[in-house]
Formats: C-alpha cells, sequence, structure tokens
C-alpha cells in the first residue's frame, strides 16, 4: 500500500518548522487475535510538498444526478481553500476532470502538460481488489434519476486554476508530471469515491498498483455515488463512510483537509 513514509513522533498535523508536512494517516488492518475484526492505525507521517501532489478527480460543473451536483457544491468552496493552501506551500495541483479536456485547450496548465517529456510507466503489481460493501449498479444516485448522460463539460467554476497547475485525464500524462516534477507523494480528493477516485486510470487504484507511490485519500473532501434504496440499505452518508473505510482497509490511507491547513504559513 504505502511504502517509505517517514513516521515522525505523535503531534499537532500541519507544517513542520522546516516545512515539511505532517500528516495524520488512518489506516485499518486485520485483527486476528481473539475475535476477528479490523484495527484502526493512526501514524504521523512527514512529507516534502515539492515531493507531493493533489490530483482532484472528476470535480465537474454538473452531474446528471442533482445529488450529486449540489454535494459538489457544497464541497467546492471548501476544496478551493485547500489548494490554495496546499499550493503555496509548494504541492503540485492537478485538476483532473476527466472528459472535459476539450473545455481546456489552450489553457497554459493544459498546454505544458503536453509538452513534458514522455516517461515509461511501470507494469502493475498485484493488489488485491476486494468487493466494494455498497451496490452501486444502479449509477448511485441518491435523487431518483437513472444512470444517465454528460452533464458536464468543465471542472467546477469554484476551484481556481492558477500558473503551476496541470490539467490532465489522462494517465500517462499525469504519470509524466510526476516524474518530472520528481513526485513520490499523492493526494487524491473529489469525486466519486466508490467509482472515478478510485478506478481512473490516474487514480488511487492505479498508482497503488504502480507501487512507486505513497497514495493517501483526503476523506473529508470527496462523496460517494451510493443509492440508500440499495444494499446495505443505510444513509447516502454511512455509503460514503463505508466506501473510505474499504479505502482505509484494502488501499491506502486516508487524511483530513486539516492536516493540510493546519499551521499553514498565513
Amino acid at each position: 500500500m504505502i511504502a517509505n513514509m517517514p513516521l515522525i513522533a505523535s503531534g499537532a498535523s500541519g507544517l513542520s518548522d522546516n516545512g515539511a508536512l505532517q500528516l495524520t494517516t488512518l489506516r485499518q488492518t486485520p485483527k486476528t487475535t481473539g475475535r476477528n475484526g479490523w484495527r484502526v492505525i493512526e501514524e504521523e507521517v512527514v512529507w516534502q510538498p515539492s515531493e507531493t501532489a493533489i490530483i482532484i478527480v472528476d470535480m465537474w460543473n454538473k452531474h446528471w444526478s442533482w445529488g450529486a451536483t449540489e454535494r459538489v457544491d457544497i464541497m467546492a468552496p471548501r476544496m478551493n481553500a485547500v489548494i490554495n493552501t496546499a499550493r503555496n506551500q509548494g504541492i503540485q495541483i492537478i485538476h483532473a476532470p476527466s472528459d472535459t479536456m476539450d473545455f481546456y485547450d489552450g489553457y497554459p496548465a493544459r498546454a505544458w502538460v503536453l509538452d513534458v517529456p514522455h516517461a515509461e510507466m511501470p507494469d502493475p503489481i498485484e493488489h488485491p481488489d476486494p468487493p466494494q460493501p455498497v451496490d452501486s449498479s444502479d449509477g448511485g444516485s441518491d435523487t431518483g434519476e437513472e444512470n444517465g448522460y454528460k452533464a458536464w463539460h468543465r471542472q467546477h467554476a469554484a476551484i481556481e486554476i492558477q500558473d503551476g497547475d496541470a490539467i490532465s485525464d489522462n494517465s500517462q500524462e499525469v504519470y509524466n508530471v510526476f516524474m518530472q516534477k520528481g513526485i513520490k507523494n499523492l493526494l487524491y480528493m473529489g469525486v466519486h469515491t466508490n467509482m472515478c477516485v478510485l478506478g481512473r486510470s490516474f487514480a488511487i487504484k492505479a498508482m497503488v498498483r504502480s507501487g512507486q507511490f505513497n497514495v493517501a485519500l483526503v476523506r473529508d473532501l470527496t462523496d460517494a455515488m451510493y443509492n440508500p434504496f440499495k444494499p446495505p440499505y443505510v444513509s447516502h452518508e454511512e455509503g460514503t463512510q463505508l466506501i473510505i473505510a474499504y479505502i482505509e482497509k484494502f488501499w491506502c490511507p486516508t487524511i483530513t483537509s486539516d492536516d493540510l491547513t493546519a499551521n499553514a504559513p498565513q
């Protein structure tokens, strides 16, 4: 899952005196002594901002499910504030709104990515992929729509794109940026947790299987596609939490956005 993540003594998350990111990660591991179950493991880790990228997955301007659109509308301003703080700390920002690259034709943040030299991607390593804990076979809308149409044409306008950012929905292009910039650490935020954030070619599963990066999900800046009328018949919010726990068990740790904003330079 995550390799070579230097641990630090327990303490406040945020930016250390030397400018390194101090993050509190949560993951879950099997408990096999006594009754079987899952243990939540909290670790304090330190990453260098210059070796870290945030990948913003599919934060579209509109979704075919109005419930999904509404939740993204609420999330986007907070996400933008966190991204601005991270950018000021030297973290590489990658905007990855899939299927919208035509809209960004000519944007500087799109143009420079196309000129980055090609880097050979590694063969994926084996990694267990258990079934997810929620049924999203109906498309996952909690507001009654059927799995539908392409309602989006750009990233949500509340999320700013600034100089030095990158725009891409292509795994090879994103990997090229990682290699050119010396990126070792990946933070994922966006939607939808059980679909795009896990399954896109540039997203969590692919990058964990590359075996090259420390990967983590920003768990308070994500949302699932889940209909409470499908198994396990819990609320939408509970369904999202089940997916986050699934990621912590089988794919990568999680952090909160507070880790990126605490003690940031003013």
